[in-house]
This record gives structure tokens, C-alpha cells and sequence, in this order.
């Protein structure tokens, strides 16, 4: 399959939830979430990313668009729903499948999203460092979504953070093994058990977001970030290579843990559930306070 097929395959996908862009200026494809129901990681979005992982990785780095050929240097994650980067799993979907013990059902969702995930942390196997432009709440599996990427630029305003332990569960899709891989297994462990909702400001003095941009500026600090990585970029995807090397997240690693995930699911009591039925019902009465706010994002 020609470079010209690839591209048009990538470029000219319709998705459900998601909106791909592409910046030949930057050599930067954008990666949107545009969701009109509550933002999370329903089936369809995960089938939509599945789908444009994998043709962001069968391209080998390289890009062709009306006749020009570009290296493609950057995928950066984010939103377009006003002040929600992502609510995370879909909770509705897990009080359903845990009310009914439907394990198989839950390992299904569980596994599409090891898959969806595993493609970004490996850079979908082309010399690309990944970003997360973060201008709103990141919870749960949003906040996962987040540290899969090489580089996180957050505005000062979002708030990240798993909430999982609020209903006796654990994050299951990567965060443990990603957020320990980058600042220590001693804080990944707090932040994952406290349960706490973290400023960005937080996380940014724990190593965790590597650029702290003020409210509105998210989209400047995405364009300065790659405006002074071409002097380095080399050097950068050395390092991201020999990080990978040295400490390689495997599929495998993943899988195991999600696993642990859903026997840990499984056990929740009907107490744990209603906890999880207020979160519900609070990230759907978010999603209405947001949906209304201007958004800032710059994709120009």
C-alpha cells in the first residue's frame, strides 16, 4: 500500500468521536476528542481511536499530503469539549457489567483499551514523541489517557487525578506502571490511593506534568514546546528510545494488570456500586456546567 493510501486512510477517517487534524507547519497530528454525550471512554471512542492509532502507525513516521511529503514528528491528545479533557471509563457501562457479573463482558472493555493505549505508549512504532495538551478535568482513564504521553502540557486550572478508590476499585488501564515509571512507585501509590483531585500545579511540582501553561495558553505553550524541541529533537528521541529500553512497559504488563482489575471489580459490593452511582451522576452534571464554557483550544 502506497504512502499517498496511508495518508488518505488517516486523514480522511469520519469518526463518531474523535476529529483528526493534521499541522504541516509543526508536523503535528492532532488527535481530539469531540464527544456529545458525557466524555469518557464509552466503546465507540476506543473503536475510533483503535482505528486511528493503528493508521497513524502503519505510516512509519511519514506523511503525504497533496503531493508533499512530511516526517511526522508529534501526535498530541486532546479535547474539544470545554474544560473536560476526559472523565475517564465509562462508569455507567461498569455498574451495569460488575451489577451483572459479566466478566467476560468487562475483560472486553478492559483489553480494547490495552490495545488502544499500548500503541501510543510504544509511539505506534515511528520516531514520534506523543503529547497531551490538558485544558480540563482528567479523571480516572482520562488521567491515564494523559501520562501515556512522552510529554504533558496542562493549563493551570485542570484537575487530575483517580478517583477510583472512592468506590474500592483501582485505575487498571496503565496507571500504576506509567505513573511509576516516571516519578517512583512510592508516589504513584499515593496518588493513586489517596483518591485525591490534583492542581495541575501539583503535579508539575511532582515531576508528573512536564509544562505548566496559564489558563487559555495551552495551545501557545504546545506551539513554543515544539518550536524549541528542533534544535534538540535528535537528542529527544534518542532518549525516548533509551527510556523505552531501559525500562519497557510490555503489553503483557498491561494485560496482567487489568486482569487484576477486573477480578478486583468483580468483588465490588452493592455499597461500592451506589459510590459509583453518585460519580455517575456527578460526571454527568459536570458535562452540563462545562458544555456551555468557550474553549480555547488553538489548532491553527
Amino acid at each position: 500500500m502506497s504512502l499517498q493510501v496511508k495518508s488518505k486512510q488517516l486523514l480522511d477517517a469520519r469518526y463518531s468521536e474523535l476529529v483528526t487534524r493534521f499541522d504541516p507547519e509543526r508536523n503535528l497530528i492532532w488527535t481530539l476528542f469531540n464527544q456529545d454525550d458525557v466524555p469518557c471512554f464509552n466503546l465507540d471512542l476506543l473503536d475510533d481511536l483503535l482505528h486511528h492509532h493503528t493508521a497513524i502507525q502503519n505510516l512509519g513516521g511519514q506523511l503525504s499530503v497533496d503531493n508533499m511529503e512530511y516526517d511526522l514528528r508529534y501526535s498530541v491528545m486532546a479535547s474539544l469539549t470545554p474544560g473536560v479533557f476526559s472523565l475517564g471509563g465509562q462508569l455507567a457501562l461498569f455498574r451495569e457489567l460488575i451489577r451483572s457479573k459479566d466478566r467476560a463482558a468487562l475483560m472486553h472493555y478492559a483489553t480494547r483499551c490495552i490495545d488502544v493505549l499500548y500503541l501510543r505508549i510504544n509511539h505506534f512504532n515511528s520516531p514520534l514523541t506523543t503529547i497531551a495538551l490538558v485544558q480540563g478535568d482528567a479523571l480516572g482513564g482520562g488521567m491515564e489517557a494523559v501520562i501515556l504521553s512522552d510529554v504533558i502540557i496542562a493549563e493551570r486550572s485542570a484537575i487530575m487525578g483517580f478517583p477510583e478508590i472512592l468506590f474500592n476499585l483501582f485505575p487498571g488501564m496503565g496507571a500504576y506502571s506509567l505513573v511509576a515509571r516516571k516519578i517512583g512507585t512510592k508516589l504513584a501509590e499515593k496518588i493513586i490511593l489517596s483518591g485525591k483531585m490534583y492542581k495541575a500545579e501539583e503535579l508539575y511540582e511532582m515531576g508528573l506534568v512536564d509544562v505548566l501553561a496559564e489558563d487559555g495558553e495551552g495551545g501557545n505553550a504546545l506551539h513554543d514546546f515544539v518550536k524549541k524541541q528542533e534544535r534538540r529533537a535528535n537528542g529527544f528521541q534518542a532518549i525516548q528510545r533509551v527510556r523505552q529500553r531501559f525500562n519497557p512497559v510490555t503489553y503483557q504488563e498491561l494485560i496482567d494488570i487489568t486482569t487484576i482489575w477486573v477480578e478486583s471489580a468483580l468483588k465490588l459490593t452493592e455499597k461500592d456500586l451506589k459510590v459509583m452511582d453518585r460519580l455517575v451522576r456527578s460526571q454527568e452534571k459536570l458535562f452540563l456546567e462545562r458544555k456551555e464554557q468557550p474553549m480555547q483550544l488553538n489548532v491553527a
